[in-house]
């Protein structure tokens, strides 16, 4: 439960309630809890303030595993993600040449921040965002054109801080936010 803040009486935000949600409907889908059971600690969760509320509706949930990092490559031709996808931890994309585009703005995101490092030769790169998600593109280095990230006028709080870092060669890193 490393989601969790550290103290029992700290109080919890959306996002740890939204992944403690997931958490009690895999422990389901696992077979871990019976249906009654989940639908008890969906309420709990639901409505749990604190984190000691939340850490007593995983009880016997088993932790789930630390997910290691993830390598799209190519060496040639596109890299395209979209729609329902479940985003890592950590994502690495590789492609000497071609263009990559990755929308996370539907995709599944269960941590409250993501590493993506490009390590691209020639061709650029668009990530589509969350619209409430916060992006720092200061670990990426780029040798010939800039990178063009322009933050919203108006964020709302919650969303996930995505780090991009890594090294382009002849292409652009493009991001955008997400309208709805």
């Amino acid at each position: 439960m490393s989601f969790l803040p550290e103290r029992p009486t700290t109080r919890i935000t959306e996002h740890d309630r939204d992944t403690a949600v997931l958490r009690v409907q895999e422990g389901y889908a696992e077979g871990h809890l019976s249906h009654e059971e989940m639908d008890e600690r969906l309420h709990q969760v639901l409505t749990a303030r604190t984190r000691g509320e939340l850490v007593s509706a995983l009880a016997s949930l088993p932790e789930k595993p630390a997910e290691s990092t993830v390598t799209i490559g190519a060496a040639g031709g596109r890299i395209k993600r979209r729609g329902a996808w479940r985003v890592p931890r950590t994502l690495k994309v590789e492609s000497a040449f071609g263009r990559v585009y990755l929308d996370l703005s539907r995709a599944v995101v269960e941590h409250p921040v993501l590493d993506i490092e490009l390590r691209l030769g020639t061709g650029g790169a668009t990530i589509k965002v969350p619209r409430d998600a916060v992006v720092e593109i200061e670990g990426l280095r780029t040798w010939w054109k800039d990178s063009h990230y322009q933050s919203p006028r108006r964020t709302r709080p919650g969303g996930p801080t995505i780090r991009v870092s890594g090294a382009m060669g002849f292409g652009r890193l493009r991001i955008r936010h997400a309208r709805w």
